[in-house]
């Protein structure tokens, strides 16, 4: 049997994952889909587009599954990439892994449409009869049946073909770039549903194929706007959960005691088992603008005024958290900030990976450059830092250069540091993302090296 041709278009974080994790697919031990990934014909595109061909993952990971996959699956050739859309013409199923944007930050939240909405009329102007159409970038309720179906039906007219000639569902993606990369695609569950119940048919399919149904069983939700507010309602949870934190981070510093033990303590109850801890702050593309998702939809979409107040909220608490760190850091120097040096260990979104959209460490370098404050940042997933336009160290310094050291991001690569060796002489260590545990901070003080936390009391 032939294989099937898979389109994957958007070749980020989540479409390069989900490329591969699709040409690895078997079936009797041979694959089932042939593979290509698509990306947009400029710099940054032809740059994924090129390494993929070279036979090397577009991003830095340490997930050891993810590169074996990857390598596996250039080498038995059934994967590639390229920035000639035209390819789409021959797909049997094609995932849209283009990202939706927002602007998130202003009073009303307005919905960026034109990128994704281009790419949905490209699709149209390209298909087959018969094509399976799966969205699976994050994107507002009522999405695919007001957005993506009436843009398809809008093309395929013009083509003298019909809707009902194409098969459009929603699937989206749970990614967490990490050590666990590719198995956040395998081996974890699923929600879809389709714009018809062929549709659905299908998606389940393709899905059964890729996923590990046996240990991660799909669900399936009555309608595309179903499985959309599934994903926009699971993020704002978590968002909003985080947000729910800062106020009692900051009671925590005030009034002397350890938020973290307080934390671990009602975690053994179960139904309070995924309260969130302090940070820096909430980054990625996520969580940051899902929230506000749901009222631009409401809005934009329906044409309904609904308020979410504690969606709203969380989004600007999550914003803010940052600059707590840069007044925690500012009231422990015991000295005027400005013109001080310090060094930001850690500038991507979340551990053990290199992305730094959206992270909360930007807003915490710009806060500290705007007070005048010296800054070097180091990450070891990070040479050079798009958003802020600037280089990154590639060596850790050494701690004693530097009037205080803020650990932003709890890489694995900062928990393994023979700290004592390596913070001899700083003045100040600001754990600001729980990198530290309990024995390092001991050792760190039982040598006079200062270390405080973000959700602890002075000492603590």
């Amino acid at each position: 049997m032939d294989k099937q041709k898979v389109c994957v278009i958007g070749l980020g974080f989540v479409g390069s994952a989900m490329a591969t994790a699709i040409a690895i697919s078997k079936s009797n031990n041979r694959p089932v889909y042939d593979v290509v990934g698509i990306d947009l014909d400029n710099k940054q595109g032809n740059e994924r587009v090129n390494l993929i061909n070279c036979g090397e993952f577009p991003f830095s990971t340490n997930d050891n599954h993810l590169k074996s996959a990857f390598k596996h699956a250039i080498r038995q050739g059934n994967l590639k990439a390229t920035t000639d859309k035209s390819v789409c013409s021959d797909a049997d199923i094609i995932i849209v892994d283009i990202q939706l944007d927002i602007d998130y930050l202003n009073n009303e939240p307005q919905l960026e449409f034109d990128q994704f909405k281009n790419a949905i009329s490209e699709i149209g102007r390209l298909i087959a009869p018969e094509t399976l159409v799966i969205i699976e970038t994050t994107v507002p309720p009522g999405t695919c049946e007001k957005v993506v179906v009436p843009t398809l039906e809008s093309e395929l007219n013009l083509r003298g073909l019909s809707i009902d000639n194409v098969l459009i569902a929603h699937s989206y993606e749970r990614v967490m770039p990490g050590n666990e990369y590719l198995a956040s695609i395998t081996d974890y569950w699923r929600v879809f549903s389709g714009y018809t119940k062929i549709a659905a048919d299908a998606c389940e399919v393709f899905l059964s194929n890729v996923i590990n149904i046996d240990k991660y069983p799909l669900t399936r939700l009555n309608s595309t706007t179903a499985s959309e507010t599934a994903k926009v309602l699971e993020n704002t949870y978590r968002a909003v959960n985080i947000a729910f934190i800062d106020e009692w981070t900051k009671f925590s510093e005030q009034v002397g005691i350890d938020l973290f033990e307080i934390i671990d303590a009602i975690r053994m109850r179960p139904t309070h088992s995924n309260i969130r801890t302090p940070g820096v702050g909430v980054g990625g593309y996520c969580l940051t603008k899902d929230p506000t998702f749901a009222p631009a939809s409401a809005k934009q979409i329906f044409n309904t005024d609904l308020c979410f107040p504690f969606s709203s909220l969380a989004v600007q608490v999550n914003h803010n958290m940052p600059l707590h760190v840069v007044s925690r850091l500012d009231k422990l120097m015991n000295r005027d900030i400005g013109g001080s040096k310090v060094l930001i260990c850690g500038v991507s979104y979340r551990q053990d990976i290199g992305d730094t959209r959206y992270s909360p460490s930007e807003l915490l370098v710009q806060k500290m450059i705007s007070l005048g404050v010296n800054i070097v940042c180091h990450d070891p997933y990070v040479s050079y830092w798009d958003e802020l336009g600037i280089s990154l160290v590639k060596e850790l310094p050494k701690a004693n250069l530097f009037d205080a050291v803020v650990f932003a991001v709890p890489h694995q690569q900062y928990k393994t540091i023979d700290l004592v060796s390596w913070a001899s002489g700083c003045n100040l260590l600001l754990d600001a993302n729980s990198v530290l545990n309990k024995e390092q901070r001991k050792d760190l003080r039982d040598h006079n090296i200062r270390v405080e936390s973000i959700g602890r009391g002075d000492g603590l």
